[in-house]
């Protein structure tokens, strides 16, 4: 990556077509064969937690090579109280320009722009390895559980970053996914019949 080849702007509603093609490329047979994230964000931008200001693409070229979205979510706090959250994704960057410090680049932007808009944390499901060069920590730093989540269980994949600093003092509880991120199978395969046939394959590494 040279020195701001790039361009980010705002997604819109022409670009939804080749965004979800770029999501599809990215996420196949990732986390298990073939990939919903593509259905995902299709539904995604017509739910009331989706946030229109934090739905990103990034250009090079004049193509779209990455995209990332931000949904409003909330913590159950111990104590009673309900705080308010993002969470992220999904987020990507063309296969042939990954590692390259594009998906940074677009995570960074993101970030610095839902500081702009007030929000106070986000937590979502990730690499520390590569979320952490951001300023992401373990959502367990925080006193924050994902939901249903046994208490023994590895909990490394839950990552949080404070974008207002100690939003989250004195605040324990569980953090919960919001529902539109939970798809239907049958509805997924149906919506990838309208994209080129992609083999689905069951790889080592899959989650699912």
């Amino acid at each position: 990556m040279s020195e701001k080849d790039y361009i980010i702007r705002l997604e819109k509603k022409d670009d939804f077509g080749t965004v979800e093609n770029l999501v599809r490329e990215s996420f196949w047979n990732v986390y298990r064969p073939g990939c919903s994230e593509h259905y995902v964000i299709h539904t995604l931008r017509n739910d009331p937690s989706f946030v229109k200001e934090l739905d990103f693409v990034m250009e090079k070229n004049g193509e779209i090579i990455g995209q990332n979205i931000f949904m409003r979510t909330i913590i159950e706090a111990d104590d009673g109280r309900t705080v308010p959250v993002l969470t992220m994704g999904p987020i990507c960057i063309a296969n042939d320009l990954k590692r390259k410090g594009y998906g940074k680049a677009l995570l960074d932007y993101s970030l610095e722009k839902a500081v702009e808009l007030g929000f106070g944390a986000v937590l979502f499901e990730g690499d520390i390895d590569f979320y952490g060069k951001s300023g992401f920590d373990f959502a367990s730093k925080f006193d924050i559980r994902y939901h249903d989540l046994p208490a023994d269980a590895d909990s490394s994949f839950f990552l949080c970053k404070e974008l207002k600093k100690g939003y989250l003092n004195n605040v324990s509880g569980v953090y919960q996914t919001p529902q539109g991120y939970y798809v239907n199978d049958e509805d997924v395969d149906k919506f990838d019949k309208s994209f080129p046939f992609k083999e689905k394959l069951k790889l080592s590494g899959q989650l699912f």
